[in-house]
């Protein structure tokens, strides 16, 4: 317990070390300002990546039936079911926090131990959320980018909190401590097995691989902690804003005064709000297709 205790202060250490290191390198990107730090790190996993990870990869892929590997990746996704329930409550999604934990005590029984995703075809919902997202639903800022060795793509913020997401992490209690070494490796090439294809079209299609995953990563990691349906509430009151205005048009008295004018007023509001609403749908749309 004490050497559990000593390594998630290790890496708290560690995650807070690096972010005072890097303070003093801040570049001209606000949201990379440590670019040429995460581009060496960059570097450094890709090529551990190339030489050692995507081959063992490649022959799990090719090697295991897909039952196996299917069964790998639903053992390992239900113990991560556990921690996604925990930081669904603290954020306050209690809906999804009870479906987490029941999509786990589920999974863990009737799908013997994970290896049968049941809750799924019970109409269970999958979500996977982490404390990095709970930290940014609770206000706190996403900081710069940052590339961690082995770890890939991540912020300041997701830094700070990954001591706790792996203490989150079931199978860290794990023993004998050789089994969970060896359950650690087997998680990491089935879930970079995930990632071949994906791997195979990011090299053909971008130029900069660095710049892809940077922008394509905060992106993601945006939409993850601010989705779309959160902006929804704030809408309404654009739409109640409008209904003062739409009263007078209603007041049988101001219709036999408006008759002179009614052609030229209804002309022009429909002219003009129609095509902001063109121009508004189709921002998205090409955003989205020079992504």
């Amino acid at each position: 317990m004490t050497q559990r205790t000593a390594k998630h202060l290790r890496s708290a250490a560690l995650a807070l070390g690096v972010t005072v290191l890097l303070a003093g390198c801040a570049g001209p990107n606000p949201r990379d300002p440590y670019e040429g730090f995460n581009r060496a790190m960059f570097s450094f996993n890709d090529t551990v990546d190339t030489y050692a990870l995507k081959p063992a990869a490649t022959a799990y892929h090719n090697v295991l039936p897909n039952f196996v590997q299917t069964g790998v990746n639903n053992f390992f996704g239900n113990l991560a079911d556990a921690w996604t329930g925990v930081n669904n409550l603290l954020q306050g999604h209690g809906e999804a926090g009870m479906s987490d934990v029941t999509r786990f005590a589920l999974n863990s029984t009737l799908g013997i131990v994970g290896l049968f995703d049941i809750a799924s075809e019970a109409g269970l919902q999958k979500h996977k959320e982490d404390f990095g997202q709970t930290l940014g639903t609770w206000g706190v800022p996403s900081g710069p980018y940052l590339m961690l060795p082995l770890l890939g793509p991540s912020t300041v913020r997701d830094t700070v909190a990954l001591p706790l997401d792996i203490k989150g992490d079931i199978w860290g209690y794990k023993e004998p401590v050789y089994i969970r070494n060896t359950g650690t490796a087997l998680r990491a090439v089935d879930q970079r097995a995930n990632l071949l294809n994906a791997t195979s079209l990011l090299e053909d299609a971008a130029l900069d691989r660095y710049e892809f995953i940077r922008d394509g990563f905060l992106q993601r990691r945006e939409s993850q902690i601010h989705p779309d349906g959160d902006d929804a509430p704030r809408k309404p009151p654009k739409d109640d804003s409008a209904e003062p205005d739409a009263k007078p048009e209603n007041k049988p008295e101001a219709k036999p005064e408006a008759k002179p004018a009614a052609g030229a007023q209804s002309s022009a509001p429909v002219s003009s709000e129609s095509a902001p609403k063109e121009l508004n749908s189709g921002a998205p749309a090409a955003a989205t297709a020079s992504q």
